[in-house]
């Protein structure tokens, strides 16, 4: 039998699902000076509207139309990193962060497990206690990451221009 769902989970819940829709519009935003920037700003935009819906109403990932669109863009995001996966494990010169292909991939992957957890929240929109603390895990992980990239510039020298003057 599943344990009660805390008074505070749906909150949580919501609470996570909207700083990633931030965190998702703000990874749409950066991308303008990017050579491909049309295809990052979709890329990050669908699951920040996705999101989002998901921060006002968690019953909406039981939606065909939100299932269908999340189901479709996790496929999408999930075949590119897994072929940039491959690029960056057959050329990686640097560490993850420092490659190109690396940021990207890290991009997909944020990406593919923020609407994985979502499109798995239908059944219980609320979250057990497991998906809510992978939920803070993934919410966290980028929004640390970025600060500790944005602290580092050491790190940020050896990027190209277009990653460099966003932010």
């Amino acid at each position: 039998m599943a344990s009660p769902v805390a008074p505070w989970a749906p909150g949580l819940w919501r609470a996570c699902n909207t700083l990633m829709a931030a965190f998702f519009a703000l990874a749409a935003v950066v991308q303008v000076n990017d050579p491909d920037a049309e295809l990052w700003v979709v890329v990050y935009m669908i699951p920040a509207v996705l999101t989002l819906l998901v921060g006002f109403n968690p019953l909406v990932t039981g939606n065909f139309i939100w299932k269908s669109v999340s189901a479709i863009h996790m496929l999408f995001c999930a075949l590119w990193a897994g072929g940039l996966a491959y690029h960056f494990l057959l050329h990686a010169k640097q560490s993850i962060l420092n490659e190109e292909e690396g940021r990207e991939l890290s991009g997909l992957v944020i990406v593919t497990a923020w609407m994985a957890l979502c499109h798995s929240s239908s059944k219980n929109p609320g979250g057990g206690r497991m998906h809510l603390a992978i939920a803070v895990v993934i919410t966290l992980f980028p929004l640390l990451s970025w600060v500790y990239v944005y602290m580092n510039k050491e790190m940020r020298a050896s990027w190209p221009t277009h990653c460099k003057t966003v932010i």
